[in-house]
């Protein structure tokens, strides 16, 4: 089978997107992807969704953070970003999702927007409260530790 020429092939659009949760939440890529899907059915239907085409081809979490990069469809990038705006959780773990930027390719989207370095998480023992706790801290956000919940704060906020 021939491939279609290039003035016929389909056009794509992609997507950097950056991903925060709670430290102890896990996320892998088929439970996001599904959750992305959930969110464009919910938002524009299953014609929308489909004509959408929202696919995640790049993907990398862990310790709370994360970055993604999705696939949609040229001309439907403002649908695709509605629809991320709508994902609040993953298997009950609430995330927020940012989009860091727009290319044409998977390797412009990966080298502009996703390729600076991680942010640098550390744990800390933290005066919360007036009491000693637990911390996750990623530069300026702490995230102290509760008898088993976070709770997200500030530098200023502990001391």
């Amino acid at each position: 089978m021939r491939h279609l020429p290039k003035h016929l092939r389909q056009r794509w659009r992609y997507l950097a997107v950056e991903l925060e949760t709670w430290p102890d939440a896990s996320v892998d890529e088929d439970a996001f992807q599904r959750s992305l899907w959930f969110a464009a059915q919910n938002l524009v239907g299953d014609v929308g969704s489909v004509e959408a085409d929202l696919r995640v081809v790049n993907f990398a979490f862990s310790g709370g953070d994360g970055r993604a990069l999705l696939r949609t469809r040229r001309g439907n990038v403002a649908l695709a970003r509605a629809a991320l705006a709508c994902v609040d959780s993953v298997y009950d773990d609430p995330i927020r999702v940012t989009v860091r930027g727009v290319s044409g390719t998977v390797r412009a989207g990966e080298e502009k927007y996703l390729g600076g370095p991680r942010e640098g998480t550390g744990q800390e023992s933290v005066v919360f409260r007036n009491d000693s706790r637990r911390a996750v801290v990623r530069d300026d956000r702490v995230d102290v530790d509760i008898d088993g919940a976070f709770v997200g704060a500030t530098r200023i906020d502990i001391t």
